[in-house]
């Protein structure tokens, strides 16, 4: 029997990562090699050539899961009847401008969007907010969905969780899959805590591995410091500085494998992965607030691993972060956008 047609949303269709999203999940790699896909390609104005030319290459690309594709300006065109929704496009920081008015250029994307994903998507849609500031942009789209649980809301944090595990693996002469349980709390901003103290790399703690590479605790420890926890965070950064733009594959490549794990499940073998989900009060994190926890899926949805044993100094790290999203949040409601 053929399986039903999964129809997919992405926002931003015509920028660059929107472009390398495409095929691949045209490909099925994001879905599986027997899920036929629909895709609604969604953009504003300006970028509607570009979509328009990248539904032509899916097009010759003649890809034997893609039923069909649309690109169009119209938010109720694009989320009609849409599964998944990739919140991709938002409004970039520019020069001079302040947080305050990141945040009320953003509340004017996907408070729409949100309202939009409430009217006309699917009643098992999911939504993964891409675009910055990912977190409070979900908090925004999850307010703005009536109907819609907030649980069906993410924001991306799985490039910073890969990024921390590549570079566990890379200092410990590791392939990075024999890296499992790595986490990110808080906030995708550069006070994220990318959190090492439960991970395991080919079975052995990381920070034992670590001591022994380093020659003790406390060198393990400031290498965590001063250099894993500032390099994983401002990564994004670095990589613009060296390429001379913003990540892109590696951001495609975690959207893929975020949507993938949340709607086909995480593995118990590779551990669990990190994603920003709705709190409700886990670990200290006020309800509410769109935060990165680690988390699980068995198919149905993100689910944060409870339990963890959190010492004073991550404690601190994930308060600091916490803090931020807050402000945020309260940002965001003076604007009138929640």
């Amino acid at each position: 029997m053929t399986a039903s047609v999964t129809t997919i949303t992405i926002t931003g269709a015509g920028g660059q990562i929107g472009y390398a999203l495409l095929f691949r999940i045209a490909a099925g790699d994001m879905l599986g090699a027997d899920r036929p896909v629909r895709l609604r390609l969604l953009e504003v104005r300006p970028g509607i050539r570009s979509a328009e030319g990248a539904a032509l290459e899916l097009q010759d690309g003649a890809f034997e899961l893609l039923h069909d594709v649309e690109v169009t300006e119209d938010p109720a065109v694009a989320f009609d009847g849409c599964n998944i929704a990739l919140l991709v496009g938002a409004r970039p920081r520019g020069p001079g401008m302040e947080r305050r008015d990141l945040l009320a250029a953003n509340a004017g994307i996907f408070g729409p969007q949100g309202a939009a994903i409430a009217a006309h998507a699917a009643d098992d849609v999911r939504a993964v907010v891409v675009g910055n500031p990912a977190n409070t942009n979900a908090l925004i789209a999850a307010a703005s969905a009536p109907g819609v649980p907030p649980e069906r809301f993410s924001a991306l944090t799985r490039l910073d969780h890969n990024r921390a595990a590549a570079q566990l693996a890379a200092t410990l002469d590791a392939p990075v899959g024999v890296v499992r349980d790595v986490a990110i709390w808080g906030n995708h901003s550069a006070t994220q805590f990318p959190d090492i103290s439960h991970a395991t790399v080919a079975g052995t703690p990381a920070l034992r591995a670590l001591e022994e590479r380093f020659g003790g605790a406390d060198a393990a420890a400031r290498w965590v410091d001063d250099e894993f926890i500032p390099r994983v965070a401002g990564r994004g950064a670095e990589i613009i500085e060296v390429r001379g733009s913003s990540s892109v594959a590696s951001a495609a490549n975690a959207a893929i494998t975020h949507v993938r794990d949340d709607v086909l499940g995480t593995s118990e073998a590779r551990g669990w992965t990190s994603a920003a989900v709705v709190s409700h009060g886990e670990y200290g994190v006020p309800a509410g607030l769109f935060s990165s926890f680690p988390v699980t899926s068995d198919g149905s949805g993100y689910r944060i691993v409870e339990g963890l044993t959190i010492d004073d100094r991550a404690r601190a790290r994930i308060d600091a972060s916490t803090a931020e999203l807050v402000e945020e949040r309260d940002a965001v409601h003076a604007l009138g956008a929640l």
